[in-house]
């Protein structure tokens, strides 16, 4: 019987053919957590009495939400998470100088076909490169890390199709949002999502992990890209080998199917307070605005920092602006490309690979009263700080563009 990519992941992880609805144990290829949730897992490992792993070279681990510790509360969790990494010799541990767990995974170790379980939401942006990666809860990432296992009810799979190519400042969270206002933020419960591009190179790898990103947004279960030779170009490129790849059946069967026509999209905005409350740029145009943050692992890659930096290139801010790349290596790439030189000689603060004000965390945190224009996943009631502030969601162009104008502002105008 013909097998959608969900059910061909799947059926590999548990060692014989799947179908939606069943409820299965699968192997997973990779368990991750970061410092925010890893004190969790460990906290669960050591109440068991199971203080192991099933692989050490599958297990990843990042600090982001809390790096730099902001308090001594942080400091103190990442050091029992140090003391763990120690104990058990674990060689994928990446400290306070490395960047956003998601990004990470992306950048070095997510493959097309794997199964990734993580201690956080947003574990759906490895997807991208056509991994099914899902978010569990401390125990099950726990139970997952000590025994390379874990359970799940296979997912129903809906194929969404792009085609053409996007303008100037339409990227990947232009496109999560536009699904987002067409369907709505319960829509994809227990579903899939496979994304076909039918001209791979019009829509590159930066702009697939914004919409993996956002696929917990939706409420799926996954939001995988169908590995094309845009994937195998990214893996190549950042790693140095070619992957295998993996493909649904021409004849797969789908419970629906929707086509976004990329070259039809205009610059979205989600406003407050739920991702689903979709609107054109142009309906919110004008709004003043106390904050722009530009980064997070939804859209702090270099394309969201090249988009910015054409915008705000030989100008000056009007309001306070953020900016933080998603990983270290991307500060650098963006450094050695002149983007970061843009951004602060425009007036922004930089800084390198932290989750910091996209939780509410630290680096940024939304007072009372304010409006935040945010490039990031999330904009309920004190999702960025003060439950009185407000977060508009955007994509980097229309980030930037507000930030130069102090209010928010269609890019389409520098155009």
């Amino acid at each position: 019987m013909p097998q959608t990519l969900t059910e061909k992941i799947l059926s590999r992880a548990a060692g014989k053919s799947v179908s939606p609805g069943d409820v299965v144990e699968i192997n997973v290829d990779i368990a991750a957590f970061h410092d925010l949730t890893g004190y969790h897992v460990i906290e669960v490992m050591e109440k068991a009495g199971m203080l192991k792993v099933f692989d050490k070279q599958k297990i990843v681990i990042a600090f982001d939400h809390l790096a730099p510790p902001p308090d001594v509360r942080s400091a103190e969790i990442q050091t029992q998470i140090r003391k763990f990494v120690k104990q058990l010799s674990i060689p994928n541990f990446h400290d306070i100088n490395v960047g956003i767990l998601h990004q990470i995974l992306l950048e070095k170790y997510a493959n097309p076909g794997y199964v990734i379980v993580a201690a956080d939401s947003h574990t759906t942006t490895s997807g991208a490169v056509g991994a099914f990666a899902q978010g569990l809860g401390a125990s099950d990432v726990a139970a997952a890390v000590i025994t390379g296992k874990t359970w799940i009810m296979v997912p129903q799979p809906f194929k969404i199709t792009l085609e053409g190519k996007p303008g100037k400042w339409i990227n990947g969270k232009d496109v999560s949002l536009k699904i987002l206002g067409d369907f709505k933020a319960d829509y994809f419960n227990g579903m899939s999502i496979e994304v076909f591009v039918k001209e791979p190179s019009a829509f590159p790898m930066d702009f697939r992990a914004t919409v993996s990103n956002m696929g917990i947004e939706m409420n799926a279960d996954a939001l995988m890209f169908v590995p094309d030779e845009e994937t195998i170009n990214y893996i190549k490129t950042n790693r140095g080998y070619e992957p295998p790849t993996i493909r649904p059946d021409e004849e797969a069967k789908y419970v629906d199917e929707y086509t976004i026509e990329l070259n039809k999209l205009e610059p979205l905005v989600a406003a407050p307070h739920s991702v689903d409350n979709v609107k054109t740029v142009n309906e919110v145009e004008g709004l003043d605005v106390d904050q722009v943050y530009i980064g997070s692992c939804t859209n702090g890659r270099l394309s969201d920092f090249e988009m910015a930096a054409k915008i705000l290139k030989g100008k000056r801010v009007k309001t306070r602006c953020i900016a933080i790349p998603a990983s270290y290596d991307l500060f650098k790439k963006a450094m050695d490309l002149g983007y970061i030189e843009i951004l602060v000689n425009a007036g922004c603060v930089v800084t390198y690979g932290t989750c910091g004000p996209c939780l509410g965390g630290h680096f940024g945190v939304a007072g009372p009263g304010e409006t935040i224009v945010s490039t990031s996943s999330r904009n309920f009631k004190g999702r960025m700080g003060s439950n009185d502030s407000k977060v508009y969601l955007s994509g980097p162009a229309v980030a930037a563009a507000t930030a130069l104008e102090g209010k928010i502002t269609d890019p389409r105008r520098f155009s």
